[in-house]
């Protein structure tokens, strides 16, 4: 499944995290022009400029005693010096086909705001859709839906550069599941960002053929496979 698209390199969809640190979220990361990481409340991502010694270097010294960062790009990745891996795996970047339209159900779909951040934190705590923090969701624009008042499924936007935002944060309370909500809030926020003139993008891991499966027939189709990795400080 994994292919680049005919005669196009995307050098920063290579390494999403260094692209999004280093322009949109520029504001939101610490670090220096070798390695660069989310601040601790915004996310735990992080990412060197390469993959050289320098760089992992660099990398390992954002890692504060007792602190997990996550890494995640095309290139195999290298161990920091002084850091373990907790967790490796391969994962599948997947981008919107050319043309591609996403159509929604914006009916039962609300804007989330900073007032709906408690709510946000305790699904996402919930559910898992990857890490999400007290201020995760100043990262983008998140949607919702509630039933009775309660917040049981939201999307968002993660990773952010010049040309590409990711759909993250995808998740349903299991109370609510199998209603097509998930499908609905994915389809409604990779449309806020065609509609900026960006292409949606996103990742999942390459062991889950269901979330594929739902993401292809959406509109989004395999780019290439992805390396991941969960680091922490031996100190």
């Amino acid at each position: 499944m994994a292919h680049e698209f005919p005669g196009t390199v995307m050098h920063a969809l290579d390494r999403p995290v260094w692209a999004s640190l280093t322009t949109c979220h520029a504001g939101f990361s610490a670090g220096d022009a070798r390695a660069r990481r989310y601040l601790p409340d915004i996310n735990l991502f992080a990412s060197a400029r390469d993959d050289t010694q320098a760089g992992l270097e660099a990398l390992a010294a954002l890692v504060r005693p007792g602190e997990q960062v996550y890494v995640l790009q095309v290139p195999v990745i290298g161990t920091p010096p002084c850091l373990t891996a907790v967790k490796r795996g391969r994962g599948l970047q997947l981008v919107a086909r050319s043309g591609a339209r996403f159509h929604a159900s914006l009916a039962e779909i609300t804007r989330l705001t900073e007032a709906d951040a408690p709510e946000m934190l305790a699904l996402a705590t919930l559910t898992e859709p990857g890490p999400f923090l007290a201020r995760t969701h100043a990262m983008g624009s998140f949607l919702g839906i509630r039933i009775d008042g309660r917040l049981v499924a939201m999307a968002g936007e993660r990773f952010r550069f010049p040309g590409y935002t990711e759909v993250s944060g995808v998740c349903t309370h299991p109370d609510f599941r199998g209603r097509g909500l998930a499908r609905n809030l994915s389809a409604a926020v990779s449309a806020h960002i065609v509609a900026r003139g960006e292409t949606p993008f996103l990742h999942a891991w390459a062991s889950n053929l269901p979330a594929i499966s739902l993401y292809e027939s959406l509109g989004f189709e395999a780019r290439t496979e992805v390396d991941a990795a969960i680091f922490c400080s031996r100190e």
